[in-house]
C-alpha cells in the first residue's frame, strides 16, 4: 500500500487535547455491553466460552475464525467491547490510595466539610479560578491546602475532633481520633476516656491501650464520606468536577477489557488454552464476590467476611499494580502475574516499546563492509534487499515506458516490481501471479507501482547506538550483488562503525517529500561538519592517510606512465570524463619525473574546468620549529591555489577533528559538494598507491637494536637506582613530604613518576634508533593508526602499570603477590613490567598487565550504562526546544528558554574559530590568494582603515551584529598596525615614490582585496545564522552526551597540589546536570587582597582552615585537688605562632562556652597567657566524674578558630607572567564565611557546587557555575563543545528561577505534559495523579506527538503554509450606496 502521505487537510478531525480522568460506575456500566457474572470460564460440554462470562464473545473476540458477536466484525476490524463486574463491597484503588489519603487529611470526618475557615476558603478559590493555572501550579496548591488543613484538629464547620489519618499496612487507612498530644486534653477525647471506667475497675490491663485506641476506616465509610463532600467544596481538594467526583476512587464497579488485549492462546503441549494474567485475575476477583455474597446471605462469622473482603481488596489491587510490597505472607500470591501497571511501564511497555519507540516496514538491516570505490555519500545495496524494499510511484507521462519494464519484470528479476494498485480500485494485486504483460499494458497515468529499490534512490542509514544525529543519514543507493551493506570508509567516523562484524540498518523513505528532506537535511553531504563544536568528521582516515602521507613525502618521484596511470584512477564515475591538466614535470633531467606533491594537487583540482583554488598554511606534527615552509622534516603544509607547495599530509591536514583540514577549506570556501568530491577522489588514489607501492608489518620491524637495548638498560637501572634511594630516604626518615600527603602517600607518588617517565625515554629512545621505512613509524607519525607509546611498548618496555591511578595494590598480606617479599616496595612488586611484548613478559608482570586491562574493560562496561541513562535524560528534557522565527529558544509550551540562541544566533556547526563564526586571518590569506590584484595599489594604513569603515557603513551590513562589526574592526585595525610598522621599519612611504618598488609587496593589501574580504566575512556570518526551526535542545543534549562516551569513567585531576583531587569525567557531569546538592569533592577558589605575599596567604588560611583546640594545645590533664577538681589545658604558643593562627587564651575561652559543651561563663578561667582551667559542674544525670570525663573527651573537637564546614585549605601558587601568585583552594562548603573572611576577595571568590553558589550569590551566577563547570570537565578530557550547547542547558536548569536538576523531578517541574512525564519515568503514578485533577494535555511536545502520531512542529513541522487563491469572487460584490461620492459634503475646515 502506497503510504499516503500525511496532509492535515484529508483529516477531518485532528486531536486537539487528551483530558484524564476517572469513570463513574454509571459511566463505566454505559461503555460496558454485558455484566460479567460467570466465574468459570468455558461451558463443561462442549468447550465453548460460557455466556455472560470472562471470555464471552460478545466482549470482542481473540480468535481469527470467529467473528466478533457484538458487532459481527473479524478479529483485525473489532475493536472489542467492555463489560463490567459489580464489586459485593467497595475496594480502595491501589493507584488513587495515597490521593483517598490525602483527601480524608484534608477534610472534617464527621461533616465531610474542608477544614479551611471561610476566610481561607475565598482566598483559595480566587486563586483557583484563575484561567492560565498550570499543572505544576496545581500540584503545588494542593500541597499548600493540604498543609493547611493538617495544621487544624477541630473542624470550623462542626466544631468536631480530627485526628491524624494515616496508611497503615496495606491498603489500610486508620484514624487516630482519640489520640492527643497537647496538655490540654479536648473534651471529645476526655469524654471518650471516661467512658471506660468501668471497664477498667474490672481489667486493668485496658489501660496501658487507651491511648492507642484509633478508628480503622474500611472503604465502606470512606465511600460514605465521600459521597458526602459538598460539591463546592471539591474544586478545593484540586479535582475538577467535570473529569470525576471524589467518590469514583473507590472501586464498586470494575471494567472488563475486551478480549484483544488478553487473549486465550491454545496450548500446543497440554490440551486446553492458556489464559492471560488478566483473565485469572478477573475470574478470581469474581469467585471472590461469590463467596461474600454467599456469606452475607448464610449469616457467617463477621471476621469471615472481612478476611475475604482484604482478599477481595488486595486481588482488585493486583490486577492493576501487581508489584505491591507488604503484602501478608498468608495472602501473597502464589505466582507473579502482569498488572496493567506493568504493561504500561518500563523499557518494553506500551509507552516506551510500543508508542515511543516501535519496529517499522520498510527497513533492512545486515553486515557492513568497506567499499573505498563508493563515493562518500553512495551506499551499496545487496539485490536481495533492494527486491524487498519497495518505493511506490505514481505513473505519469515521463516514466510510464520504465514503469511498464518494471511490471513486465514482476517481484523475481531485479529491477521490477511487486505490487500495483490501480487508480480507481482499492485492491493491490500481486504481481507474482497472474497476466503481467496484460497488466503492464493497461498502466494508467495515477497508478500506484511499488517498484523495487533501484540505483540513485535516497535512503536513510543507521547504526546503533545512534548518539547524535549524525548517526542516521541519507545516502544514495547502489544495488550491488553480494549480501553486505558497502560503503567509504571515510563515514566510518560519524557512525563509529568498524567493519569486525557490525550491522547497520537501511530505511527506504515512502515518499518524495521525505526523500527531498532527507537528502538536503540528512545528506553526507550536507553532515561533513558536527555541530558539536563544527570540526570536520567526515574526512580521511586509516589507509587514505597513510597512502597520502607516503605519496606527499619529499622522495617520492614518479615517471611520466606511473604519473599518468594514478591519476587515471580517480576518473570512475561523475569524474569519468574530466580533462586532466597534467602539470609540468617537476624535474627535467636526467629523466622527466612528477613528484608525488604534484600528483596530490590533482586530487584537489583535476581540470581546468574546476574552479577551485583552495589555500591552507599550517604546521604539520614533526614541524621543526622554525623557517615555515622551509621546515627541514617537511611538516609544514602550505597549499597555494590548489597546488601542495610544501608538506606531507598527515592526519592533521587530511584527517578528522581539526580544523586545519584541507576538506575543511574546501567545504567552507567552495561547498559541500566540492569538499565531497576531493574526499571520493582521495579515496581512490590513495589505495592504488598504496597497494602498488606495498605496504606491511613484520616481526623484524619491531625487533630491538643493540644500541636501544643498551640505551633501555640504562634507563632501567637508573629508574631503580633512583627508587630504591627514595625508599631508603623513607626508612631513614629523610624524604621531605609534599604539602597534604603522608610519607608513604609521597613516596608512591615519587616513584611512580620517576618509573611512568622511564616508558616515554625509552619511547624517544626508540624513535631515534628507528630507520624512516619502519612500518608502526610510519602510521604513528602520520596518524592513521598506533601512537608513540604502542611502538615503544612492542620494542623497548611496556611500563608500569596503573591501577585506579596508582600502583598495583596488595592483594595478599603487605604484598601484591606471594612471588615477592612482604613490604616489597620494588618496582617490579608494585607492578612494572620491565619486559616489551617482543621480549615477552614474565609471569608476573603478564599477572599485573591483566589486572590493569581488566579495570579497562569494566570501567568500559559500566560507563557505557551510566552515559546511556544520562544521555536519555538529557534528550527528554531538551527534545522540545526550538529555535523560533522571532529568534528566542522557547520550550514547547512557548515558555522562553533563550532570548536569542547561544547569545549571538550562530549554528555551532558553522564556527570556522574557537566558539567564533570565522578566522579573519584565513579568509584575508585566501583572498589574498586568488585575487592577486596585481595592477592596484597597497592600501596604507589610514587609507585600509578608511577605505573599511566606508563599504561597512552600506546597507548590506545592516544585518551584521555590532559585536561581529567589532571584530572586523579589530582585526582591520591590528591589519593597519602592522602594515604601519613594516613601513616604518623600512622606511617606506605611503606615496608610492620609495625604490625599488617591490618594498609594496610587503604587507599588501589592495581595494579589491579590502572589499572581497569584508563581502566574504560578511556572506559566511550570515550563512552561519542559527536557522528557525532548529532543534537546537536535541543538538545541545546530543553534544553534551555523546563526548560521555569517550570519557573515563573514574577520574581524579590533582588540582596544582597532590592532595586535591577533584571529580572529573563522567561522575562530574553528572553531578553537574543532577544539580545534587552535595558533591563529592566541593572547592571554593579564594583569590585573597594580596595576592603575591606568601605570608598573608597563610595568614588567611588559618583564618578560614577548621582548627581544633587539640591540635593547638601541648597537653590536656585532670587535676584533682582536695576540694576541687578541673581540667588544665595548656595551648602551644609556638605553634599557634608557626601556623599564623589568631588564637589566644580568651578567644579559646569564648570558643568552648559557645561550643555545644553547655559550659558556663563562669566555669572557664584564663590564667595567664596559655592556660585555660574548665571547672565541671554536677547535674542530674551524671556525677562529677562522668561529666569530666565527657568534658575531657569532648574538648579538643571543640573549633576555636574557621569555617567548621572546611576540612582544609591549601595555598595554591600560580607562575603564570614570571611572578608568582597566591590563592587559597578550600575543601568544603559554605562559600558565603569564606567570601567574607577577612583578606579575601570577596569578588573573585567561586565554587564548583552549583547549590552553594545559587544560595550564596543567586540564580545568574548559578548558571555561569555550570557553564564553566562543564567547560572545565570537557576540556580536562580534551573534548570540545561549543559553548553555546553548554549555555542552553544551564539556561534550561535554571530558567524558572531554581536550579532544577534533569532528572525526573525536575522534569517534573519544567514540563507541564501528562503524557511526556509518563513516557521518562514513573509512568503509571503520573497517569493516576492526571487523572486525579482532571489534566488535560494538549499534544504540543515532542514525546507527545510521537506517541500520538502527529507531525511535531520542530523543523520543518515549525510553521504553516497558507494558499491564497486568486479567484473571482462570487457573487460580485456591489458598490455601497454611501460609496458615492456625490453623497460625501466636505467640511468647512
Amino acid at each position: 500500500m502506497g503510504k499516503e502521505q500525511f496532509r492535515e487537510t484529508d483529516v477531518a478531525k485532528k486531536i486537539s487535547h487528551i483530558c484524564f480522568g476517572m469513570k463513574s460506575p454509571e459511566e463505566m456500566r454505559q461503555q460496558a455491553h454485558i455484566q460479567v457474572v460467570s466465574k468459570n470460564l468455558y461451558s463443561q460440554d462442549n468447550h465453548s466460552p460460557l455466556q455472560y462470562g470472562v471470555l464471552d464473545h460478545r466482549l470482542g473476540t481473540s480468535e481469527k475464525d470467529r467473528p466478533c458477536k457484538t458487532c459481527g466484525k473479524n478479529l483485525a476490524e473489532c475493536l472489542g467491547h467492555y463489560g463490567y463486574i459489580d464489586l459485593e463491597l467497595p475496594c480502595f484503588h491501589v493507584g488513587y490510595f495515597k490521593a483517598v489519603i490525602g483527601i480524608l487529611q484534608m477534610i472534617c470526618k464527621t461533616c465531610c466539610h474542608i477544614l479551611l475557615t471561610t476566610e481561607e476558603q475565598k482566598q483559595f478559590l480566587d486563586y483557583l479560578k484563575r484561567p492560565g493555572l498550570t499543572y505544576l501550579q496545581k500540584r503545588g496548591l494542593k500541597k499548600k491546602i493540604s498543609e493547611k488543613c493538617r495544621k487544624k484538629n477541630t473542624c470550623p464547620h462542626c466544631g468536631a475532633f480530627n485526628g491524624t489519618v494515616k496508611k497503615c499496612g496495606l491498603l489500610k487507612i486508620i484514624h487516630e481520633k482519640y489520640k492527643t498530644t497537647k496538655k490540654i486534653v479536648d473534651p471529645v477525647v476526655s469524654h471518650f476516656i471516661q467512658s471506660f471506667d468501668t471497664a477498667i475497675e474490672h481489667n486493668k490491663e485496658i489501660e496501658a491501650l487507651l491511648g492507642k485506641a484509633q478508628e480503622n476506616l474500611n472503604p465502606l465509610m470512606v465511600l460514605n464520606i465521600l459521597k458526602r463532600i459538598p460539591a463546592e467544596d471539591i474544586p478545593l481538594l484540586l479535582m475538577n468536577p467535570e473529569s470525576g467526583k471524589p467518590s469514583d476512587l473507590i472501586l464498586t464497579r470494575l471494567l472488563v477489557p475486551p478480549l484483544c488485549i488478553r487473549p486465550s492462546v491454545i496450548s500446543d503441549l497440554k490440551s486446553g488454552t492458556n489464559e492471560d494474567d488478566l483473565t485469572m485475575k478477573l475470574t478470581e476477583i469474581i469467585f471472590l464476590n461469590d463467596v461474600i455474597k454467599k456469606h452475607r446471605i448464610s449469616g457467617a462469622k463477621t471476621q469471615m467476611i472481612m478476611e475475604d473482603w482484604d482478599f477481595l481488596q488486595l486481588q482488585c489491587a493486583l490486577y492493576i499494580n501487581s508489584e505491591l510490597s507488604g503484602i501478608p505472607l498468608n495472602m501473597a500470591p502464589k505466582k507473579w502475574t502482569r498488572g496493567f501497571v506493568q504493561r504500561l511501564k518500563g523499557k518494553q511497555g506500551r509507552f516506551r516499546g510500543n508508542l515511543s519507540g516501535k519496529r517499522v516496514d520498510f527497513s533492512g538491516r545486515t553486515v557492513i563492509s568497506p567499499d573505498p570505490n563508493l563515493r562518500i555519500d553512495e551506499v551499496a545495496v545487496p539485490v536481495h534487499v533492494a527486491k524487498i524494499l519497495t518505493f511506490p510511484e505514481k505513473v505519469n507521462k515521463a516514466n510510464i515506458g520504465f514503469m511498464r519494464k518494471l511490471v513486465r519484470n514482476g517481484p523475481e528479476i531485479h529491477p521490477g516490481a511487486n505490487f500495483i494498485q490501480q487508480r480507481h480500485t482499492q485492491m493491490k494485486r500481486f504481481l507474482k501471479y497472474g497476466n503481467r504483460e496484460r497488466m503492464a499494458q493497461e498502466l494508467k497515468y495515477g497508478d500506484i507501482v511499488e517498484r523495487h529499490l533501484v540505483d540513485g534512490d535516497i535512503v536513510l542509514f543507521n547504526r546503533q547506538p545512534s548518539l547524535h544525529k549524525l548517526s542516521i543519514m541519507a545516502h544514495i543507493a547502489r544495488v550491488k550483488p553480494h549480501r553486505t551493506f558497502r560503503f567509504n570508509e571515510c563515514v566510518c567516523t560519524p557512525y563509529n562503525a568498524d567493519f569486525d562484524g557490525d550491522e547497520m540498518n537501511l530505511h527506504l523513505p515512502q515518499t518524495e517529500e521525505a526523500k527531498a528532506e532527507a537528502l538536503v537535511l540528512m545528506g553526507t553531504k550536507a553532515n561533513l561538519v558536527t555541530p558539536r563544536n563544527g570540526e570536520p568528521l567526515i574526512a580521511a582516515i586509516q589507509d587514505f592517510l597513510t597512502g597520502a602521507y607516503l605519496l606527499t613525502l619529499k622522495d617520492t618521484f614518479f615517471d611520466r606512465a606511473k604519473a599518468c596511470q594514478l591519476i587515471a584512477s580517480i576518473l570512475v564515475g561523475k569524474d569519468e570524463k574530466v580533462k586532466v591538466r597534467l602539470p609540468p614535470p617537476a624535474i627535467l633531467k636526467p629523466v622527466t619525473l612528477w613528484t608525488g606533491k604534484q600528483v596530490f594537487s590533482i586530487i584537489l583540482k583535476p581540470g581546468d574546468s574546476c574552479p577551485v583554488k583552495a589555500n591552507l598554511r599550517t604546521k604539520g606534527k614533526q614541524y621543526c620549529g622554525k623557517g615555515e615552509d622551509l621546515c627541514s622534516n617537511d611538516s609544514y603544509v602550505a597549499i597555494h591555489n590548489s597546488e601542495l607547495m610544501s608538506g606531507s599530509m598527515d592526519k592533521g591536514t587530511l584527517g578528522s577533528g581539526s580544523k586545519n583540514n584541507i576538506f575543511y577549506i574546501l567545504l567552507r570556501d567552495w561547498g559541500q559538494v566540492e569538499a565531497a568530491d576531493a574526499m571520493s577522489r582521495l579515496a581512490r588514489l590513495a589505495p592504488v598507491y598504496l597497494s602498488n607501492r606495498g605496504f606491511s608489518i613484520g616481526i623484524g620491524d619491531v625487533t630491538p637494536g643493540q644500541g636501544l637495548l643498551k640505551a633501555k638498560y640504562e634507563l632501567l637501572n637508573a629508574g631503580y637506582k633512583k627508587c630504591d634511594e627514595y625508599i631508603e630516604a623513607l626508612k631513614t626518615g629523610k624524604l621531605q613530604q609534599q604539602p597534604g600527603c603522608t610519607a608513604e602517600e609521597t613516596l608512591e607518588a615519587l616513584i611512580l613518576k620517576e618509573l611512568s617517565v622511564i616508558r616515554d625515554h625509552a619511547g624517544s629512545a626508540c624513535l631515534r634508533e628507528l630507520d624512516k621505512s619502519n612500518s608502526p613509524l610510519t602510521m604513528a607519525v602520520c596518524g592513521s593508526k598506533g601512537s608513540f607509546i604502542n611502538i615503544s611498548q612492542m620494542i623497548a618496555c611496556v611500563g608500569q602499570q596503573a591501577i585506579s591511578g596508582s600502583r598495583v595494590p596488595d592483594g595478599f598480606e603487605n604484598r601484591s603477590l606471594p612471588h615477592f617479599e612482604k613490604h616489597s616496595k620494588l618496582p617490579a612488586a608494585k607492578g612494572f613490567v620491565a619486559n616489551s611484548f617482543y621480549s615477552g613478559l614474565t609471569p608476573t608482570e603478564f599477572f599485573f598487565h591483566t589486572m590493569a586491562g581488566r579495570e579497562g574493560l569494566v570501567d568500559t562496561a559500566v560507563k557505557t550504562a551510566e552515559t546511556g541513562y544520562m544521555q536519555r535524560r538529557l534528550v527528554k528534557s531538551l527534545e522540545d526546544l526550538c529555535s523560533q522565527y522571532d529568534l528566542t529558544v522557547r520550550s514547547s509550551t512557548g515558555d522562553i528558554i533563550q532570548f536569542i540562541y547561544g547569545g549571538d544566533g550562530l549554528d555551532p556547526a558553522a564556527m570556522e574559530g574557537k566558539d567564533e563564526p570565522l578566522e579573519f586571518k584565513r579568509v584575508l590569506d585566501n583572498v589574498r590568494a586568488v585575487y592577486p590584484s596585481r595592477s592596484e595599489p597597497a592600501l596604507s594604513k589610514n587609507e585600509l582603515v578608511l577605505t573599511a569603515e566606508s563599504i561597512m557603513k552600506k546597507n548590506e551590513f545592516v544585518c551584521c551584529q555590532d559585536s561581529f562589526l567589532q571584530e572586523i574592526k579589530k582585526f582591520i585595525k591590528s591589519l593597519s598596525e602592522k602594515i604601519k610598522k613594516t613601513r616604518d621599519k623600512y622606511g617606506i612611504n605611503d606615496n608610492g615614490t620609495t625604490e625599488p618598488y617591490v618594498l609594496y609587496q610587503l604587507d599588501r593589501i589592495t581595494p579589491t582585496q579590502l572589499e572581497k574580504f569584508l563581502e566574504i566575512c560578511r556572506e559566511k556570518y550570515m550563512r552561519a545564522q542559527m536557522e528557525p526551526g532548529s532543534a537546537v535542545g536535541a543538538l545541545c543534549a546530543q553534544s553534551i552526551g555523546e563526548p560521555g562516551t569517550q570519557m573515563t569513567l573514574k577520574t581524579f585531576h590533582f588540582a596544582g597540589v597532590a592532595s586535591m583531587n577533584i571529580t572529573l569525567g563522567v561522575p562530574r557531569i553528572k553531578e553537574i546536570i543532577n544539580a545534587s546538592k552535595a558533591i563529592s569533592t566541593p572547592i571554593i577558589t579564594a583569590h585573597l587582597d594580596k595576592d603575591d605575599d606568601p605570608d598573608f596567604a597563610r595568614l588567611v588560611k588559618g583564618r578560614i582552615e577548621k582548627t581544633l583546640l587539640g591540635e593547638i594545645s601541648e597537653y590536656m590533664e585532670e587535676v584533682f585537688l582536695p576540694d576541687d577538681c578541673f581540667i588544665l589545658v595548656k595551648l602551644s604558643l609556638e605553634r599557634i605562632r608557626l601556623l599564623r593562627l589568631e588564637v589566644n587564651a580568651e578567644t579559646v575561652r569564648y570558643s568552648i562556652c559557645v561550643s555545644k559543651l553547655r559550659v558556663k561563663p563562669g566555669d572557664v578561667v584564663v590564667h595567664g597567657e596559655a592556660v585555660v582551667c574548665i571547672t565541671p559542674r554536677e547535674n542530674s544525670k551524671s556525677s562529677m566524674y562522668y561529666v569530666l570525663q565527657s568534658l575531657k573527651e569532648e574538648l579538643p573537637k571543640v573549633v576555636v578558630q574557621g569555617i567548621p564546614e572546611v576540612s582544609r585549605a591549601v595555598i595554591h601558587i600560580d607562575e603564570q607572567s614570571g611572578k608568582e601568585k597566591y590563592k587559597l583552594l578550600v575543601e568544603g562548603d559554605n562559600l558565603r564565611a569564606v567570601m567574607a573572611t577577612h583578606g579575601v576577595k570577596g569578588t573573585r571568590t567561586t565554587s564548583n557546587n552549583t547549590y552553594e553558589v545559587e544560595k550564596t550569590l543567586g540564580i545568574e551566577a548559578a548558571r555561569t557555575t555550570i557553564i564553566s563547570e562543564i567547560q572545565y570537565t570537557m576540556v580536562n578530557h580534551g573534548m570540545s563543545i561549543d559553548r553555546r550547547h553548554v549555555m542552553l542547558l544551564s539556561d534550561l536548569m535554571t530558567y524558572k528561577g531554581e536550579v532544577l536538576g534533569i532528572t525526573r523531578f525536575g522534569l517534573a517541574k519544567m514540563k507541564e505534559s501528562v503524557l511526556m512525564l509518563a513516557s521518562f519515568e514513573k509512568t503509571a503514578d503520573h497517569l493516576f495523579d492526571a487523572a486525579y485533577f482532571g489534566q488535560k494535555d494538549s499534544v504540543c511536545g515532542v514525546s507527545e506527538c510521537i506517541i500520538m502520531g502527529i507531525p511535531m512542529n520542530i523543523g520543518t513541522g515549525l510553521f504553516k503554509l497558507l494558499h491564497k487563491a486568486d479567484k473571482e469572487a462570487v457573487p460580485p460584490r456591489r458598490p455601497l450606496i454611501f460609496d458615492n461620492p456625490d453623497f460625501h459634503t466636505t467640511l468647512p475646515s
